[in-house]
């Protein structure tokens, strides 16, 4: 039994610390890392080292508190605000958006699969969702830089959307199982209740889950190195009391987690690093565990079939649902083909795909090889081409400011403040002279070694440590004095105009010397108000707008949101990038071709 354990132990550390070496080699190659996750998986399986495990409850069991706890993370890093501008469009993916996916794969399934329409359907539920954890990796760690709205959008549907696959995949396996005589009314009646229900108690017990994690953290004043596991098991249990209630645990543990993350909670620098540290953890052991349950050697049998779902989930069923569900939201043509492109399938349908061999259905073990090729796909073609694609949709954004070198302190006792400590950069603001804000506080400058006060210091100069007293939730401002300049090659400068433009002036002033057509009414506001207004009422970093024959830009924005940088070219961009034609959604082909007519 001994050696049991230190065999099992060693093996599965070893696999882990692997792993995380093999992330080395994904940032290098612009590998998709959770691709290489299930691939050592694979590797050391049955078909590869020969490791067994075939136990689907097991394999089930650990994926879900790994997909908690990633769900806990999602919610906890994604702002208030955000979620506010994308709440929409990325609960409508997250809804509709999960139906249609699941009805038209499901259709696709029938014919080239031999399943039973149920099955059929129920392989479209698995793959319906996109992947949270693939999405954040994508969008945050491989900082890929495109829109606020759109990256929103993206993040908030991924974390939100897994629910409703689990309740659709769920409720079929349920009624496969049962073999009973189905009858359309009474079966739409119960997954209309069966819905309401696990969302509203899902959604209910996180709001109250997410409240009472910021209470307990508030009034118990626990160790700090305690905080971070008091802080995670009350997620789990969130997660577990919503399941054991009839409702949906990972929606309650994502509600939880943007609740706790929002709010102003001591020690939130150190539950990040903590809960970053976990998710990476919680992401390797999932895709090594998927891995190894997996059978390669089976896959030969169902190889086209699954390929030809795989690609038609791609390049159809996802484009056509993502199209049908913005409609309403006045994303762009290139904005919607990002978006479809970027519905990557992880973890979180093989996972749903292990639920029929819990059952034992008859065509479960095809079912699940089926989504495992389809997840494959995904993370090849789309995993390796996210980037790419959107310097090809002209969606990219130039950085706002250069590297940073920063370390956030908590102070023991204090919600309310917190000490950073910044390392002056050559070429930063605060080292050419810029002054600090009145409402940071700083309060020690180390320099070659020597310690001193702000006031002795006299001019910052690179190399020096400072150390800021500032309020909670400090505004932005601070990191952009102390990063280094923005390294801008043609294209950003391009991309920002010829030169820069007061925001404050009247708009007049543009059409005295540019004659760009504007009436008398939009002459007497200021190029940030008229900015703003044809923009939708709201201005984000790197919007234009086309003006006659000149482009003005968004160069920045402020903490509240007022355009505080404006730039003006002389050369507008295309206002159509050129789309690949097999990413053009169904309404853009039909344009597009009655153009041409």
């Amino acid at each position: 039994m001994d050696q049991g354990i230190y065999l099992i132990t060693l093996v599965g550390t070893t696999l882990v610390l692997f792993a995380a070496f093999s992330s080395l080699i994904a940032f290098r190659f612009g590998a998709p890392l959770l691709l290489i996750f299930l691939g050592i998986g694979l590797a050391a399986g049955t078909d590869g080292l020969g490791l067994d495990f075939d136990n689907a409850s097991v394999a089930y069991f650990i994926c879900s508190l790994a997909l908690a706890v990633i769900l806990f993370d999602s919610g906890f890093g994604t702002s208030i605000s955000a979620f506010r501008q994308a709440a929409a469009p990325a609960v409508t993916l997250a809804t509709v958006g999960v139906l249609l996916t699941a009805g038209l794969v499901g259709v696709a399934a029938y014919y080239v699969t031999g399943f039973s329409w149920l099955e059929s359907f129920l392989l479209g539920a698995t793959v319906a969702s996109t992947d949270a954890a693939a999405v954040f990796f994508l969008l945050r760690v491989g900082n890929i830089s495109v829109r606020e709205r759109v990256r929103s959008t993206l993040e908030v549907e991924s974390g939100s959307n897994d629910p409703i696959a689990i309740f659709l995949t769920l409720s079929l396996v349920g009624l496969i199982a049962g073999g009973e005589a189905i009858k359309a009314g009474e079966l739409a009646t119960d997954v209309a209740l069966g819905f309401l229900q696990q969302m509203g108690i899902g959604l209910l017990a996180g709001l109250v889950g997410g409240w009472s994690i910021v209470r307990l953290v508030i009034r118990l004043r626990l160790e700090q190195g305690l905080l971070p596991i008091f802080v995670l098991a009350l997620s789990l249990l969130v997660f577990a009391l919503a399941g054991a209630i009839g409702g949906s645990g990972f929606l309650a543990v994502y509600v939880a987690g943007l609740i706790a993350g929002n709010a102003k909670l001591r020690s939130t620098a150190m539950l990040k690093r903590f809960q970053d540290g976990v998710t990476w953890l919680a992401q390797i052991i999932m895709f090594l565990v998927l891995g190894l349950f997996a059978t390669p050697s089976q896959f030969a049998e169902i190889a086209l079939p699954a390929l030809f779902i795989g690609l038609f989930l791609i390049f159809v069923a996802r484009p056509l649902a993502v199209t049908l569900c913005l409609m309403p939201f006045r994303f762009s043509p290139a904005e919607n083909a990002f978006i479809s492109w970027v519905g990557l399938r992880g973890a979180v349908s093989i996972l749903l795909a292990i639920t029929p061999l819990i059952d034992e259905l008859p065509n479960g073990r095809p079912l699940f090889n089926i989504v495992f090729i389809i997840v494959l796909v995904s993370l090849i073609v789309q995993g390796w081409t996210v980037g790419p694609l959107a310097r090809r949709l002209g969606l990219t954004l130039p950085p706002r400011m250069g590297p940073l070198n920063k370390v956030e302190l908590e102070l023991p006792g204090s919600a309310r403040h917190e000490l950073l400590a910044y390392r002056v950069v050559a070429g930063s603001p605060v080292e050419r002279g810029q002054r600090i804000p009145r409402w940071a506080k700083p309060s020690l400058v180390v320099r070659d070694g020597r310690s001193m006060t702000y006031q002795y210091a006299g001019r910052l100069s690179a190399g020096d440590h400072v150390y800021i007293f500032v309020p909670d939730r400090y505004p932005r401002l601070l990191d952009r004095l102390f990063a280094s300049p923005v390294e801008m090659d043609p294209e950003d400068a391009e991309f920002f105009g010829a030169f820069a433009v007061d925001p404050e002036r009247p708009a007049s002033d543009i059409e005295a010397a540019y004659a760009t057509g504007l009436n008398e009414e939009d002459q007497k506001k200021t190029i940030a108000d008229l900015l703003r207004e044809r923009l939708g009422g709201r201005a984000e970093y790197g919007d234009r707008t086309t003006l006659g024959e000149i482009e003005l830009i968004v160069r920045d924005v402020d903490e509240n949101g007022r355009i505080s940088a404006v730039g003006l070219s002389m050369e507008p961009q295309p206002v159509e990038p050129s789309l690949p034609l097999l990413l053009l959604s169904p309404r853009e082909l039909l344009r597009r071709l009655l153009r041409k007519i």
